[in-house]
């Protein structure tokens, strides 16, 4: 997990998306035009939530999220994605 210097606002999470698997439980390896983008991550920042609405995931926390949820988002070299906790669907 990468130490990132960015502050989400109220509702706001910051997730460093898990690496895009790169073979098939097979053996095939999968090349980068195939590789599907990976709808699970760890939270690296928090928003401190909204009036009333206290957010439930925490740094550290391993999350799934949506397909297309979040925006993109590169700092030094890391990418990240930054999406409102209702994006998240689950911790694990």
């Amino acid at each position: 997990m990468s130490k990132v210097n960015i502050q989400p606002l109220a509702d706001r999470v910051l997730v460093e998306p898990a690496a895009a698997e790169e073979k098939t439980a097979s053996g095939l390896y999968i090349p980068d035009t195939a590789k599907e983008k990976p709808q699970k991550g760890t939270v690296v920042a928090v928003g401190n939530g909204k009036k009333d609405e206290p957010l439930t995931v925490k740094v550290g926390d391993t999350v799934l999220y949506g397909k297309y949820a979040g925006t993109e988002l590169s700092v030094e070299g890391h990418d990240y994605l930054i999406m409102r906790e209702a994006d998240i669907f689950a911790i694990l």
